[in-house]
This record gives structure tokens, C-alpha cells and sequence, in this order.
């Protein structure tokens, strides 16, 4: 079974009337915990821009919290479920200031919860490579939020 391309796809959906786009989208929202919360944020981030950041923070920290520090090992381990958690969270949003956010509150919880104190290769080359994301993140935005968002990245490095 070969897919159609996505401009074969928007054609198609341009011939649908309201109540079957709507249907579809509903049906779509079932299928995976992926769409539905990107359907959530879509709906839901007009009336409070902030909200994103805000629920991704929120769920970082609770797993940060959750997380086993004690030992090397289950500190590399947690710190790359909760970044690939991250990263999939981060696909939810096409703004840069959310996802320079978001970068930038992992890499302070990874400080905070002690995860750099080990000395792990991975932990460290996972941390920096966040930093640089982020740093990438911030060279593309304007001058005036460049300026705000390097006084943090400044802490971390």
C-alpha cells in the first residue's frame, strides 16, 4: 500500500465539509496519546500561550523527581528517558522560545537533581548536547530575546 503525498492529502481534505473534517480529526486523536496531545495544545495554546511550557515543565519535573539519582548508571538511564520524553514533547510545538525553554529547564533540572555530579561520559555528552541545542536555538532568534536567554545559557556552561 503506497501513502499519498501530503499535498494529495490537503487537496482531498479541502473537498470535506465541516462535519467530516471534524470526524476525522476526532478519529485521529484516537489513534495515539501523540495526536491528542497535539490537538490539545493546538486548541488550547490560542486562549493561553503559555500553557505548553507550562504542562511540559511541570511533567519533566515530576519525572525528575521520580528519578533515581543515587548511582551513576540509574542516573545516565533516567536522564535519557526523561530527554527522550523531552524531545518528544518538544515536537509538539513550532515556537522556538517554547522549545529554548523547555531546553534550557531540562539542563537546569539535570544540574539541580545532581545527574552532572557523577562524572558520566554519556551524562555529560547528553547535557552538552542540549546546551547546544539551545545555544542554536537562541542564534536564530532577535537580538533583544538572544539577550535574555544568553544570561542562562551562561549559567550552564
Amino acid at each position: 500500500m503506497q501513502i499519498p503525498s501530503l499535498a494529495e492529502i490537503k487537496r482531498e481534505l479541502s473537498y470535506l465539509n465541516e462535519k467530516e473534517l471534524r470526524e476525522y480529526i476526532i478519529d485521529l486523536s484516537k489513534f495515539s496519546r501523540d495526536n491528542k496531545a497535539y490537538l490539545f495544545f493546538k486548541l488550547y495554546g490560542r486562549d493561553q500561550p503559555g500553557l505548553y511550557v507550562q504542562m511540559v515543565q511541570e511533567e519533566l519535573e515530576n519525572d525528575f523527581q521520580n528519578a533515581r539519582g543515587d548511582h551513576s548508571y540509574y542516573a545516565k538511564k533516567s536522564a535519557q528517558k526523561i530527554r527522550r520524553k523531552m524531545n518528544k514533547l518538544l515536537k509538539l510545538s513550532k515556537d522556538k522560545t517554547d522549545q529554548i525553554e523547555i531546553l534550557l529547564f531540562f539542563c537546569e533540572k539535570i544540574r539541580e537533581f545532581g545527574f552532572l555530579k557523577h562524572g558520566n561520559l554519556v551524562i555529560d555528552n547528553l547535557y552538552k548536547t542540549q546546551v547546544a541545542k539551545a545555544n542554536k536555538l537562541i542564534s536564530g532568534l532577535h537580538e533583544d530575546l538572544q539577550f535574555d536567554y544568553e544570561g542562562r545559557l551562561d549559567d550552564m556552561a
